[in-house]
């Protein structure tokens, strides 16, 4: 019943066309060019899919332009390189080098994208645009510096300041291949097909590029016209990440993808770009268990929904690796293929997913809302600044282990962000991360925020206009939380704050960027504590914000810090509600999670009639229980009740199509993968009499339930090897009048 044009779910496969990973969503990335690219886009386009395409801007099998083929000039020196001169690859074999995005990289992209155009895409998908930190020594990246900066190359580890503009260099260097890419792609679809090409960058969240030390374009992609959108690239991979609290290094899957989703959502929040929120049922790293796959995706799905400004969603990159690879069984070595019932849910999920797009959203959050600061800045130092400092090595995801024995644990932590957004978050308070570089983008683009964190410790402002929205925003009656000591080597980098000429005022020099920020405000004290600007007011926390995440201790500081703020502004503790649970209302469907390292263990209980939409044969449940660690999406049955007589959809692991309802009953059309155990649960006006299933022309019994407290059906049926089947439910006449 879901008009496939508006996209509301899709997934990217590698793969041709194959019935058993046919999710049925409504659209497909096909990835990667080569020579069987246009019949696999006409494969997916003949099964009803709107077909994009997506395709690696930093890597792929690019060799023949390596090796001269395309050209006759060979581009090994394009490979992005460590300062021991090793190349940094994707993978282990075939040697596939990252890329340094020249401009005659560009070029070749852009014929090999061209071919996409010509088989008919209506999107294109220019994915992961990376630069990795410990990269900037190839002879590429020599020269595009010195065209950059007009100067010599500097050795990225030499100093803070050759970190800082090596970083922001290889930001410019894929905004700039990105931009021409799109813009020439789309004026060739135009001119030659008269078709509207729409551009697309799927990129991991500014949080995790910076925890994995990865240069990005991340907000400047807004700034260009020919990027229509993004894809938020946050799984399980990125986001159980270990990160400290209290003192305490683990993985922390769902408050880290609450964090990667909420960064993601914030980065158009106000424009009219389009943002796809990925999750994956796997990961790449193909060593944990079943069991562990669906306990870190279903926190990574409820962390998602929390966040309402999106409701597109890509439900699953590779559905060939995840229907038909085989991973470790819950208990020992053997690997098997995806258990029955975990396949079901993924399927209910996925479905679901597309429905998402609710008016009505319900949270229990609206009088406090709390942002954390973060910029892309913050990808420029993440380098220790000693010039003979080991280096902190290349982490992924895949290879956990590996990394924590030989690199810089400590510095993948990213303690000063997480110092100021995890004791919040443990206290369920909806603390969002905000895009610093958004402040001067878009007029009143802070308004929904009545406190902010921010420091200086760990990225820097770009632009000194930064500071006159700032304390506006202030003096217009806002909170602000300052933590910092000024003590970052970075803040010595050459910039505006302490003597470029970009500063508009080159006579006064700023030791940091906090002290500009504090003349715009009116501060005239130099002490930590509470001091007002207009309306509002600041409050200093004068440590380093890694300490905040160091101990319980610098945690209680931090929270202490907000609260007295949110009590001086606000004159009452109401604003300030601590909790162990987040849960919202989306329509008829409430997400809920428990928090673990909380305010305390007790169960979050949600009463009924509800459908759990995480349980393969959707139980209609009377109430629902949730402890520490756990997360929930269900169905409300009596908010989602239809009109007396009529038969509506609760849930379903297939494409419902067709519905109708007759005097004798109802009947769909439900299409899936191939034979794969399926479940629809439906609102239905009277217990039916006989379910049966059709398909290749035969007729067969379906299982079914009915229940009666709630009026709603279970049906359960399989696909069928055509990957459609229809169902139809039969109630005699009588038994509808009663």
């Amino acid at each position: 019943m879901r008009n496939r044009n508006e996209e509301r779910i899709g997934f990217q496969e590698s793969a041709p066309y194959h019935p058993d990973y046919d999710l049925q969503t409504d659209f497909v990335m096909v990835y990667g060019i080569d020579e069987t690219m246009p019949e696999r886009i006409q494969e997916w386009k003949a099964k009803g899919y709107i077909v994009h395409l997506m395709t690696g801007v930093a890597w792929g099998t690019y060799n023949s332009y390596l090796d001269g083929e395309v050209d006759g000039e060979t581009h090994w020196d394009e490979a992005q390189t460590d300062r021991h001169g090793a190349m940094i690859l994707h993978g282990k074999k075939p040697v596939i080098p990252y890329m340094v995005p020249t401009v005659s990289f560009g070029r070749f992209l852009s014929d090999r994208i061209r071919l996409a155009v010509d088989s008919g895409v209506e999107a294109i998908h220019l994915e992961e645009p990376e630069f990795w930190v410990n990269g900037g020594y190839s002879e590429s990246f020599k020269r595009e510096w010195q065209l950059y900066y007009k100067e010599p190359w500097c050795p990225p580890h030499a100093s803070p300041d050759a970190q800082y503009r090596a970083s922001k260099l290889k930001a410019f260097l894929y905004t700039r291949v990105l931009d021409r890419l799109c813009t020439e792609m789309k004026d060739y679809a135009l001119k030659r097909y008269n078709r509207v090409l729409r551009f697309y960058v799927p990129t991991h969240s500014l949080i995790n590029y910076t925890q994995w030390r990865i240069v990005s374009p991340q907000s400047r992609l807004i700034e260009l016209p020919s990027v229509d959108g993004y894809i938020a690239q946050i799984w399980t991979g990125t986001s159980r990440t270990p990160n400290v609290y209290e003192g305490v290094r683990k993985e922390r899957t769902f408050e880290t993808a609450y964090l990667e989703y909420g960064v993601m959502q914030e980065l158009v929040r106000g424009t009219d770009r389009r943002m796809w929120f990925l999750h994956d049922p796997i990961e790449d790293n193909p060593n944990h268990t079943w069991a562990d796959y669906k306990q870190n995706y279903l926190k990574t799905v409820a962390a998602s929904l929390l966040h309402p400004g999106v409701a597109h969603y890509e439900v699953a990159p590779w559905p060939r690796r995840i229907f038909k690879g085989t991973y470790k069984a819950d208990e020992g070595q053997e690997k098997v293929g995806i258990p029955a019932d975990y396949a079901t849910t993924l399927l209910n999920v996925m479905h679901t997913l597309g429905n998402m797009n609710q008016d009505n959203i319900e949270t229990e959050d609206e009088s406090l809302q709390v942002g954390v600061f973060i910029a892309d800045s913050a990808m420029f130092q993440r380098m220790k600044p000693e010039p003979e400092a080991p280096d902190a090595g290349k982490y992924d995801g895949t290879d956990p282990e590996a990394f924590h024995e030989d690199g810089d644990t400590e510095l993948l932590d990213f303690s000063p962000f997480y110092g100021l957004a995890l004791p919040l978050l443990k206290h369920g308070i909806p603390a969002r991360p905000v895009q610093l570089d958004n402040v001067r983008r878009y007029p009143h683009y802070l308004a929904p925020y009545r406190v902010l964190l921010l420091s200086y410790e760990f990225m820097k402002p770009e632009y000194s206009d930064i500071h006159f929205a700032l304390a506006q925003w202030v003096q217009d009656g806002g909170a602000l939380v300052y933590v910092g000591d000024d003590s970052d080597p970075y803040h010595n980098i050459r910039a505006w704050w302490n003597g470029d000429l970009r500063s508009g005022s080159p006579n006064q020099v700023y030791h940091s960027p906090r002290e500009h920020l504090f003349e715009q405000l009116g501060l005239k004290k130099k002490h930590q504590g509470i001091q007002y600007s207009g309306k509002g007011l600041v409050n200093w926390l004068c440590v380093h914000p890694a300490v905040c995440s160091s101990s319980k201790t610098g945690a209680d500081q931090l929270r202490q810090s907000v609260r007295e703020a949110v009590d001086k502004i606000y004159g009452s503790h109401e604003s300030w509600k601590s909790k162990n649970y987040f849960k919202i209302k989306r329509g008829p469907y409430i997400i809920a999670s428990v928090l673990e390292e909380s305010v305390s263990e007790e169960a979050l209980v949600i009463p009924g009639p509800v459908v759990d939409l995480f349980d393969p044969v959707l139980r209609v449940l009377q109430e629902v229980r949730l402890a520490p660690g756990e997360q929930a999406l269900l169905y409300d049955v009596t908010a989602g009740r239809p009109q007396h007589g009529k038969v509506k959809l609760i849930s379903a692991s297939s494409r419902i199509e067709n519905l109708t309802i007759t005097d004798a009953g109802f009947q769909f059309v439900a299409k899936g993968p191939a034979n794969l155990q399926a479940t629809a649960r439906l609102y239905c006006p009277a217990e039916p009499v006989s379910v049966c299933c059709m398909g290749r022309g035969e007729e067969a019994a379906a299982v079914w339930e009915w229940d009666p407290k709630s009026q709603t059906v279970l049906l359960r049926y399989e696909h069928g090897s055509e990957n459609k089947i229809k169902v139809q439910a039969r109630w005699s006449s009588e038994t509808l009048k009663a």
